[in-house]
């Protein structure tokens, strides 16, 4: 029997858990001298799905410089509570998170990434529809801004799947107790 397909936090964040200053700036992110790609060409190669919020989609626009989208060979879905077409590469959805993923376990294909924090994140965490957490630990401390867990009501236990450096980071991988 094939193994199920899960859904993977993959994610960077400040020591004091802060994934982008108040300005929603990752500048201090790549002043950390990491080593290779810490482990993001690995990890892409392990997913075949990407899920993201309108704003991490959005702020992943602006950054591209010339507008490409850099997950063009993924199905990319960006949850929205407005009405946009889609695009070549992405489709823009607002459904029941249970309903969707549980959906998109059922079907063939390597793992599913969950994009960002904030607001999709804690739907996400909420839901229990989260199976794993990959998350790099930048040694810098910015005080404020996003959050990378914001309060709310969800309660996950993790098991810890392994840990490495990546000079720098530090990547902790988490399986979500069940």
């Amino acid at each position: 029997m094939t193994e199920s397909r899960k859904v993977v936090l993959f994610i960077a964040t400040s020591l004091d858990g802060y994934i982008a200053t108040k300005e929603e700036s990752l500048e201090w992110l790549f002043k950390v001298e990491g080593e290779g790609d810490n482990g993001i060409s690995e990890f892409l190669d392990a997913i075949d799905t990407i899920l993201m919020g309108k704003t991490t989609y959005d702020w992943i626009m602006e950054h591209e410089g010339d507008n490409s989208w850099p997950y063009s060979d993924k199905n990319c879905f960006v949850f929205t509570r407005s009405s946009i077409a889609d695009t070549e590469q992405v489709k823009f959805i607002s459904p029941n998170i249970p309903d969707f993923v549980n959906e998109l376990k059922k079907q063939e294909g390597k793992n599913i990434w969950i994009v960002g924090g904030g607001e999709l994140l804690y739907s996400f965490l909420k839901e229990n529809a989260v199976d794993e957490l990959i998350i790099t630990i930048a040694p810098t401390l910015i005080g404020s801004g996003v959050p990378l867990f914001k309060d709310g009501d969800y309660h996950l236990e993790l098991l810890l799947k392994g840990s490495r450096k990546f000079n720098q980071f530090v990547e902790l991988h988490y399986d979500v107790k069940r």
